[in-house]
């Protein structure tokens, strides 16, 4: 029998999918990798139907990329040759809501911003929230570690999840953590599955920790800056202050002109980054340090929301600005993250390195926790990116790293990041890494060559 057909055989109709045009709809994700061919795709309803399709795989010793939504930035859900692209997009239920307890348990498949709408109906919120919160799944929130706007004050993905259902590569189902908000007991086996990219096991559910929403709406500060170099020193400034803001984003000049270009904000030309900052709204002590600090530190206007509405709307352009810049090319998105004191440091050299290279790269960055995003523009069309780009990315990891920083905050390794792992990890990490990797996929079917 062809191993296809056994596959067939093994799951309800229409699970399994071998049209060729279809199959390729599934093999990649936002990255411009080309990915390899698969087999076949498998689109998973229940926690059942994974556990069959991976003892299949463990039988016939086909690899196995476990996909979400598809938006992952790194290349850990592109497809690898003769693959099942196994999708979990259509397992979307929260099966439960404790407002008592301030917990979710949800499937892989529901969108991180609709989790966190049903939490509101209850007075709670789901903190992560990286900027495609609107379009990605919890599942490849949990597969990469995600963070987002809210990270400076909530933490990452990691920080909410209490437990797991993972179903591993031989078909057994594995629970990890608890309900609990503390617990010790044995190994922490739940962080070890967040973060690992797929290659460890598929994440069937989730237990969420939820947060009781704020009563009262953020205030909001947008000041303009002079240079990016001038944002960081007044995010140091913040941080050092002692404030806690609920978010601290920064966007250079080359991602406001390229907002600017689609929706047309008015960008003044002095303007050369933005820094957008939250306080919640019963400190307004607070928002007034910020609103000071940014002006001590050169900030040319410095504009303070009066109302939900022109929250909604500095917050839309931050959310804005990956899209912006898709519109003007093939983009390679970089994550690197620095201490915090260390972000006016690295901002300069990222433009350096631009300068040196003659390279297009425009950064956001998650400012309070010093997670900066340097996305590399090129031309579409080309198989990867030119020469140059690569040198500037090197240089700009290598930078990251000598800053006592790492080579990726909240987007995963995946296939791109892959070549410079061993300067971050070391050969002692790599072996530990490796062997971890041997216990839990021994046949090594499970994403291989991506993640470590």
């Amino acid at each position: 029998m062809n191993p296809v057909d056994a596959l067939i055989d093994a799951l309800p109709g229409g699970r399994v999918l071998t049209d060729r045009d279809v199959i390729d709809s599934y093999a990649r994700d936002q990255t411009y990798l080309e990915p390899g061919e698969p087999l076949c795709a498998v689109v998973a309803q229940t926690r059942d139907e994974v556990a069959a399709t991976l003892r299949w795989a463990s039988e016939h010793r086909v690899p196995v990329v476990p996909r979400g939504a598809g938006t992952g930035l790194a290349g850990g859900a592109t497809a690898v040759e003769g693959c099942v692209m196994l999708s979990l997009a259509r397992m979307t239920a929260i099966r439960e809501l404790s407002p008592a307890d301030e917990i979710a348990v949800v499937e892989p498949g529901v969108i991180t911003a609709d989790l966190d709408r049903a939490a509101r109906e209850h007075g709670l919120m789901y903190a992560p929230d990286p900027s495609s919160y609107e379009i990605s799944t919890i599942g490849g929130n949990l597969a990469t570690n995600a963070g987002g706007l809210r990270c400076v004050r909530y933490g990452v993905t990691r920080d909410s999840t209490l437990g797991l259902e993972v179903v591993l590569a031989d078909g057994r189902v594995l629970n990890t953590g608890r309900r609990t908000m503390k617990g010790v007991t044995g190994y922490d086996l739940t962080g070890l599955f967040v973060g690992s990219e797929g290659t460890l096991g598929v994440i069937t559910a989730a237990t969420l920790r939820l947060r009781r929403a704020p009563s009262v709406p953020p205030i909001t500060i947008a000041a303009e800056f002079p240079s990016p170099r001038a944002a960081g020193d007044a995010v140091a400034a913040i941080v050092a202050a002692g404030c806690r803001p609920l978010l601290l984003e920064l966007m250079d000049r080359g991602t406001l002109e390229a907002i600017d270009a689609w929706k047309n904000i008015g960008l003044e030309p002095q303007v050369r980054a933005m820094l957008i900052a939250q306080a919640e709204g019963d400190r307004p002590e607070e928002a007034a340090l910020m609103e000071r600090l940014c002006e001590q530190n050169g900030a040319g206007f410095v504009a303070v929301s009066g109302t939900p509405e022109e929250t909604a709307e500095l917050i839309g352009l931050r959310r804005l600005a990956y899209s912006a810049k898709e519109r003007l090319g093939a983009c390679l998105v970089e994550d690197v993250c620095v201490p915090r004191s260390a972000l006016p440091a690295m901002i300069t050299f990222i433009e350096e390195a631009a300068a040196r290279h003659d390279a297009r790269i425009c950064t956001v960055a998650h400012a309070g926790d010093g997670n900066l995003h340097p996305v590399f523009i090129f031309d579409r069309g080309l198989p990867e990116p030119p020469p140059g780009v690569w040198a500037a990315a090197d240089e700009v990891f290598r930078a990251a790293l000598d800053l006592g920083g790492t080579l990726t905050g909240e987007h995963g390794v995946g296939l791109l990041k892959r070549r410079w792992l061993g300067l971050e990890a070391g050969p002692v990490v790599t072996e530990v890494q490796q062997g971890i990797k041997r216990v839990f996929d021994p046949l090594g079917i499970l994403n291989p060559g991506k993640a470590i």
